[in-house]
């Protein structure tokens, strides 16, 4: 810390004044800056003198009570704790916060200038009238010609000049928005929805009629996102009428050598300036990612992209009236794992009021943006969720970047959209690391349940990932789950409370619907990360492979059995013994079964396993290893799952062949061989479910393992993995390999029981740190 303590005297003869003194420490000055403040004065007052005009930093404030009072409202987030401490001779109770500000400023842009100028002003620069006849006949067919025309090219490399293009285009944007305008429906659909059937969606393009119709603008720039969406979704489809992988990222699509040769360059050199680059307009981008406010989106390009979308289908017409080839769409995506996100009560109407109250007190909001919350809501209301959840989405992401720029102390990054520079999106936002190497701070900020839900939704592979599916037009729009947009909406208010004054946070408080969102939201932990999703296969295993002993068997002489049980069985049968007692000292003493140094009975495995999977193991920035054990792992619990189920095929068809008597003499040696095996493999099972499971608990102390330990330790549950695969060969009921899973049994067990010996398990390696902590 900088410069010396000092404070804000009181003149010679005064009174002694009771209040707060507060010291302030930010990274915009050196030294530290304590003022006294006297009753009545406003902490946010104070702090926004202080901070000198800037629009959102971090504050140490150091508040010494020296008269016992609420604290004072007005800041975003509180983090800290109180103390005592002896000064001048008196002991004082010092708390010490740290304030995230994000002062209610004048904020009229997300843009960077460039940005902003090439989107708000330069296609407006030229006045001249552009004549619609020239550019759409009565018909509804586009003359492509007038439009490729006003793009515009740099000398010598023919590179596309965007600045140019834009400026030359905004007359012809003009004119078609105007065209528009002076259409009933009925005439626009007459003439223009045959050439919206080619894209997945053709009902969305007289909803976009409507809201250009309607001037409001967050409905124009909602319909924008939907419409990029759905154009991306129809290219993508046009793309594999020659290509074979269409690719994710829509500019790599625009630039795609097939889709120019479908449509032309100059064509797709058209959509590259509106939609395809961040030299150019890109709209898409700039809409999806939260950056541009409702009134910064012109409706004319709204007007254009209608138009180029129509177009596009009259050209593909001719296309397959030339090939001879059709067009088939893509099968929209259902949301994955979407029953297990679930964790917010559905969404009262006294929770959209609360939600519609905060929407203008919270400082998570910037102005410019309100109006996109309050037709999210009307939205949700009107039970079009998925409009809902598109405009949650970008503004979650816009606020979380205004918070993102503030903790990590880079306000360059707070509001803008470059482009010439990386944008600040939720791939950053939400990362462990910045680019700059250091720790992102946003994360410890949050809390990992806030990061846990944003990640669920967004980014795992077995998520829903909603931004992605919604914005690349993977998702029916007309399909789009209630629950989905339920949630959001849940967390949306959860998240706007922790950005609230005290005095609007305890009025809020006092509803217990809001205090059950708080609760659950500080609650919630990862449903759609590998180690979630390893322990939802271990239970289900386990309830797979209890079944088994109600399922019929015949009854059959106990010498029978007998003679079955060779002494390799009984070897398989005491090296299980072995290893449940040695895995059973590794189980957290509260979920210890009573038998822990005996045999585990069967009726003891499901609340152990269930215990075990009950555990919370932190699942945030995972490391690689982590992962590529987890995945080991999986595979393992799959096909025991596997093999469970055939075993249960097996033992129905057996039994009945059984019964009616159908099975040859051979075949009845061979059920019982089967029922032998099966009653050594559902121990056997069971243990692997049990080493899992344990593993799973521990699996952060993989870290720990040097090069060399990991390998040998992923070796060793590679080797599992391939007693599993065999497992699951032997045991197909065209196979009947039952004897033969016996010795396969034993030599897996012999591997389990030599490497548990050399204690290099992660469960050892938790044994270990425990006893060091002990010493």
């Amino acid at each position: 810390m900088k410069g010396s303590l000092t404070s804000v005297q009181a003149e010679p003869g005064a009174a002694p004044q009771e209040g707060l003194l507060v010291f302030l420490r930010g990274y915009l000055w050196s030294g530290v800056r304590a003022v006294l403040l006297g009753p009545g004065s406003s902490l946010r007052a104070l702090l926004t003198a202080a901070l000198g005009g800037q629009r959102s930093v971090l504050v140490t404030v150091e508040v010494e009570r020296r008269r016992w009072a609420e604290e004072e409202p007005g800041c975003l987030a509180v983090l800290g704790r109180c103390s005592e401490q002896q000064r001048g001779g008196s002991v004082v109770r010092v708390a010490n916060f740290r304030f995230q500000i994000l002062i209610e400023d004048p904020v009229t842009t997300c843009l960077s200038p460039s940005v902003y100028d090439m989107i708000c002003k330069l296609g407006f620069e030229f006045k001249e009238n552009c004549d619609i006849n020239s550019i759409v006949n009565h018909n509804g067919e586009l003359c492509w010609k007038t439009i490729t025309n006003c793009v515009s090219y740099t000398d010598p490399d023919q590179s596309l000049n965007y600045w140019e293009s834009v400026l030359q285009l905004g007359p012809v944007c003009e004119a078609i928005h105007l065209h528009f305008l002076s259409l009933t429906k009925g005439q626009f659909e007459i003439q223009y929805a045959p050439w919206f059937q080619w894209t997945s969606f053709p009902e969305l393009f007289p909803e976009v009629f409507d809201a250009l119709g309607s001037l409001h603008s967050a409905a124009i720039s909602l319909s924008l996102m939907k419409l990029t969406s759905c154009l991306e979704r129809a290219l993508g489809d046009a793309f594999l009428l020659i290509g074979k992988e269409c690719p994710f990222l829509l500019r790599d699509l625009l630039a795609s050598e097939e889709l120019a040769h479908i449509f032309g360059q100059p064509v797709m050199d058209v959509l590259k300036v509106f939609i395809g680059s961040p030299c150019g307009l890109n709209l898409r981008n700039i809409l999806w990612h939260g950056f541009a406010s409702p009134q910064e989106i012109p409706p004319k390009y709204c007007s254009m992209i209608l138009l180029l979308t129509a177009g596009l289908g009259q050209l593909l017409e001719s296309y397959f009236q030339e090939t001879k080839v059709t067009l088939v769409h893509r099968s929209f995506v259902t949301l994955t794992n979407l029953e297990d996100l679930i964790v917010f009560p559905d969404i009262t109407y006294k929770i959209l009021s609360v939600l519609e109250e905060m929407m203008t007190k919270s400082t998570f909001i910037s102005k410019i943006m309100v109006p996109y919350w309050e037709i999210a809501l009307m939205k949700f209301k009107a039970h079009r969720f998925a409009d809902c959840a598109i405009l949650l989405l970008t503004q979650l992401e816009a606020g979380l970047r205004r918070v993102f720029a503030a903790v990590n102390k880079c306000p360059d990054r707070l509001l803008t959209a470059e482009s010439t520079t990386l944008y600040t999106t939720f791939d950053e936002i939400l990362a462990k690391h910045l680019t700059s190497g250091r720790i992102n701070q946003l994360p410890l900020f949050l809390g990992e349940p806030a990061m846990e839900f944003l990640w669920d939704f967004l980014n795992y592979q077995e998520g829903p990932r909603i931004r992605d599916r919604l914005s690349h037009g993977e998702i029916n729009f007309s399909e789009f789950p209630k629950e989905a947009a339920s949630q959001l909406l849940a967390f949306s208010v959860v998240l706007l409370l922790r950005f609230s004054d005290a005095a609007v946070l305890a009025t809020v408080k006092e509803e217990a619907a809001v205090m059950l969102l708080m609760r659950l939201a500080e609650g919630y932990h990862s449903h759609c990360h590998p180690a979630f999703q390893l322990k939802k296969q271990v239970l289900s295993c386990e309830e797979s492979i209890r079944m088994w002993p109600l399922l019929p068997l015949p009854e059959e002489p106990c010498q029978d059995m007998a003679r079955m049980e060779d002494s390799e069985t009984n070897a398989c049968y005491s090296l299980i013994t072995k290893i449940v007692h040695e895995l059973c000292y590794h189980v957290p003493e509260n979920h210890r079964a009573l038998s822990v140094f005996g045999d585990l009975p069967a009726e003891e495995w499901p609340p152990l396993l269930y215990a075990l999977c009950n555990m919370h193991v932190s699942t945030l920035f995972c490391p690689r290893a982590m992962l590529e054990v987890l995945g080991v792992l999986r595979s393992i619990t799959s096909h025991c799952q596997c093999v469970s189920s055939q075993v249960v095929t097996s033992l129905q068809l057996r039994h009945q062949q059984w019964e009616e008597r159908r099975l040859r003499s051979r075949q009845r040696r061979n059920y019982l061989s089967m029922r032998a095996s099966i009653r050594l493999l559902s121990p056997v099972l069971y243990l692997i479910l049990l080493l899992i499971a344990l593993e799973l608990v521990n699996i952060h102390f993989v870290h720990g393992k040097n090069t060399y330990d990991y390998q040998q330790y992923l070796k060793f549950f590679k080797s599992v993995l391939q007693y599993s695969e065999n497992l699951v060969a032997y045991t197909r009921p065209e196979k009947n390999k039952w004897r033969e899973t016996i010795s396969l049994t034993h030599a897996a067990l012999m591997k389990i029981w030599t490497f548990s010996e050399k204690k290099q398990m992660l469960i050892h390696s938790s044994k270990k740190s425990t006893n060091k902590a002990i010493l």
